[in-house]
């Protein structure tokens, strides 16, 4: 099927000659796009304390940042606001994201909407993730330079790329679509007043994947071993380290083990498992348990992780077992009521998880 948003390539073509190879500029891929949020909606959502938030300076070579909550911000000439997981909060822009579903579900990040000034951006910088660029209202121009051993801006508050020599120079005009492979450098300079919506692709590094494992390993009890030394001698440097202990450590860590399972329920957890901004909120008058039984469906709420691996599901960072009715809503984001399900779906709707679908 061919898919406009991607310039009348199918999934399997875009997949096939662009994904993580080079990049696609679509004009027109969202007729009358103008973006997802207004300038106060941002505003609102950048003085919670549950929105991650950013707002960017430049004053000629110097660049400040400064972290949200925003109260009472104002654009000004160079500056730029950064509203993370707007698809947390508002339903268009969760729209948008899901317009990405020909990608795995544990791929889908989130959508950033950049509000700017004219000479407005971050600057020239490398993702190490695929992204979607889509312009909403306003213009900007974007720099490209090909992937190579980047050197950074030292003692900069943004990771800035030294010496950026671009390659390539696009005018992005609303509803046009830019996607970005990993790796390539990149600086968006807005023109006028515009607001650039940013669909980044989840590719969890190898430093934070171990960290996370080695607190799954935590939790499910790692070898205990006590060490001793009955055959202790008097030490001749006292601030060594003996040679006992260094192999005590060595043979206990050696009988730490994990399988193929262990890393694919890992996974689930992590990848489903809420950002630390992530703030779930339960029914103001939830329905009682035979009424929610009544329900023809029930949506997942816009925060919600689901996903599923082999025989079991994960939700919010937990694991159940799989089932139909699991695996469909995990698809679909939308599932039938049934019996088997019911009160699984009442205890994720009393904690905010999902929702009866309107008018369903």
């Amino acid at each position: 099927m061919k898919i406009r948003a991607l310039g009348g390539l199918s999934a399997q073509e875009f997949l096939r000659r662009h994904w993580q190879k080079r990049p696609l500029l679509v004009r027109g891929a969202l007729p009358g796009f103008r973006g997802v949020a207004s300038r106060e909606q941002l505003l609102r959502l950048a003085a919670r304390p549950d929105v991650e938030s950013r707002l960017v300076r430049r004053a000629g070579a110097r660049w400040t940042v400064v972290h949200g909550p925003l109260a009472r911000t104002t654009l000004q000439r160079n500056a730029t606001l950064l509203v993370q997981g707007v698809n947390l909060h508002l339903a268009a822009a969760d729209r948008l994201l899901r317009m990405f579903s020909f990608l795995p579900q544990a791929r889908l990040d989130d959508v950033m909407v950049s509000w700017a000034a004219p000479g407005g951006g971050v600057g020239p910088h490398v993702d190490s993730y695929d992204v979607f660029l889509v312009q909403g209202a306003g213009r900007r121009v974007w720099r490209l330079q090909r992937p190579r051993r980047w050197r950074l801006v030292e003692g900069a508050p943004l990771k800035l790329i030294d010496g950026f020599a671009p390659d390539e120079e696009i005018l992005a005009e609303p509803g046009d679509l830019l996607y970005l492979p990993p790796g390539w450098g990149h600086d968006g300079v807005a023109l006028d007043e515009c607001f650039t919506c940013s669909i980044g692709l989840r590719a969890p590094q190898g430093g934070e994947l171990a960290a996370g494992f080695l607190d799954y390993l935590h939790e499910r009890g790692l070898p205990q071993s006590q060490y001793r030394d009955p055959g202790l001698r008097p030490a001749v440097r006292s601030g060594e380290i003996p040679r006992a202990m260094v192999q005590h450590t060595a043979n206990t860590l050696g009988k730490i083990r994990w399988s193929h399972g262990d890393a694919a329920r890992f996974l689930g957890r992590f990848l489903t498992s809420p950002k630390q901004h992530v703030v779930f909120r339960p029914p103001a008058r939830p329905l009682a348990r035979a009424t929610f039984a009544r329900s023809k469906a029930v949506v997942l709420d816009a925060k919600t992780q689901l996903l599923t691996s082999g025989k079991h599901c994960y939700c919010n960072g937990e694991e159940y077992p799989a089932s139909p009715a699991l695996r469909a809503l995990a698809d679909r984001r939308r599932a039938l009521v049934r019996a088997a399900q019911a009160d699984l779906f009442y205890e994720w709707y009393l904690a905010g998880f999902l929702h009866p679908e309107a008018n369903a």
